[in-house]
């Protein structure tokens, strides 16, 4: 993002500073400056820029496939990082206020709790080495049953993209809302 170092409304974007969100001459945020909120936790955040790895790559591409072949409606995406930034963009407009951002926030949390635990729970069922394997899809076809296999895979793309997902929401909460998220603000 191009900033002109005069104008005071928004703030410097480096690694470690973090991101800028605009705002107007009024001290309104200036939502058109969320894309660039994006791309520098993409750019900069560890547990947020996963989404751009091959295996997340492969996983999200599986998840679409998958929900294409079960007839669901599906906008194809051609990259997660894509997917990723239309649900954190879907969700600043869909929930306008602090109490709408923080109800959709906990949502998340509340499937990330759901996924993370169920994929834990299979990968150690199975012995499954999700750490060190290439492919969370490969490694997956240690599970013999594919409906628990397709369940592991869900779950593994939730979790990457309700953490990444997180990360942006509570940050821009946080901007936007003067304090930081905390599940028991409501």
């Amino acid at each position: 993002m191009n900033q002109d170092p005069a104008d005071s409304t928004t703030a410097p974007s480096t690694p470690e500073e973090g991101p800028a969100l605009a705002r107007d001459q009024h001290g309104a945020v200036d939502y058109d400056s969320i894309p660039d909120v994006i791309q520098w936790f993409l750019d900069y955040d560890q547990r947020v820029s996963v989404i751009k790895h091959p295996s997340v790559e492969e996983l999200f591409h599986w998840k679409q496939q998958e929900s294409e072949t079960a007839g669901e409606k599906v906008f194809k995406f051609d990259r997660a990082e894509d997917r990723f930034a239309v649900g954190v963009i879907q969700a600043m407009a869909y929930n306008p206020t602090e109490r709408d951002l923080h109800a959709w926030i906990t949502q998340l949390l509340n499937a990330l709790n759901s996924a993370s635990k169920a994929t834990e729970d299979i990968a150690s069922a199975y012995h499954l080495k999700l750490e060190s394997a290439n492919s969370v899809v490969g490694e997956s076809q240690k599970i013999p049953a594919a409906a628990e296999r397709d369940d592991f895979l869900v779950n593994c793309w939730l979790e990457t993209l309700c953490t990444a997902e997180i990360r942006v929401l509570g940050w821009l909460y946080r901007e936007i809302y003067g304090r930081p998220f905390h599940p028991t603000t409501f």
